[in-house]
């Protein structure tokens, strides 16, 4: 996911995004053999949808994840965001869709580590071109509870309070689709939960499409549909 973190110019999504995966599969060669991650996966999530892709590790979660963002492309079948089939654009295509429509949360946060809290979440409105980005990101800072930390780098700050930072960042530009990956995996119960709650308050407020990979069952309850994979294979919807 080397390149999840690139942004680029785009106007400001005013829509929650839909997606359809149709026949999806991932084979990678090996020295000892192919290997098969994803199998004939197949679903449609609605516009403004909450879904949980769940399973054992292994299942092939976040590689489904990869080919649902554009971020990596598939052995075959295909994935369509909002019209577009991702696997037909070069990869200045694919970063322009997730530029225009996708925002991220990671298990490890991602923040750039030379820059403020606010500088962080200003930075995507700034390559966007946007006005006023001082003022949405500290309003958003200030919505997840960092009002006082707006000039901490993430050293300076907890794991709770950077993927705090993380999800303002994500949540700034309004994207159509959002995508976390185990956003709760490296905080103790007691962040993870509060973290969870404002995850899903962000979500109502903006009205944005929620994909989320999960091993936690309760996170994944909160979602209006459940993925669950089984050695590459969706096993139930």
């Amino acid at each position: 996911m080397a390149d999840s973190m690139e942004l680029r110019a785009a106007p400001p999504a005013t829509a929650s995004a839909t997606l359809q995966v149709e026949g999806l599969g991932k084979r990678v060669m090996l020295p000892s053999g192919e290997l098969l991650i994803l199998e004939d996966v197949g679903f449609e999530i609605a516009r403004g949808d909450t879904v949980a892709i769940v399973g054992a590790s292994g299942s092939g979660k976040s590689t489904l994840l990869s080919l649902l963002a554009g971020l990596d492309t598939p052995s075959t079948g295909r994935v369509t965001l909002d019209g577009e089939v991702l696997s037909t654009l070069d990869e200045d295509g694919r970063a322009r869709v997730r530029g225009e429509k996708v925002g991220f949360v990671f298990q490890n946060f991602q923040l750039l580590p030379s820059l403020t809290a606010i500088e962080n979440v200003m930075l995507p409105l700034e390559l966007r071109g946007d006005r006023e980005v001082e003022s949405a990101a500290r309003t958003i800072l200030e919505k997840v509870g960092l009002a006082q930390r707006l000039g901490h780098y993430p050293r300076q700050l907890s794991g709770g309070e950077q993927q705090r930072v993380a999800l303002a960042r994500a949540f700034v530009t309004r994207p159509g689709l959002l995508f976390a990956d185990e956003p709760t995996g490296n905080l103790d119960t007691h962040t993870g939960q509060a973290i969870i709650e404002l995850l899903f308050e962000l979500n109502a407020d903006t009205g944005t499409t929620l994909v989320l990979v999960t091993h936690d069952e309760h996170l994944a309850s909160r979602c209006s549909r459940m993925l669950r994979l089984d050695s590459g294979r969706l096993v139930a919807s």
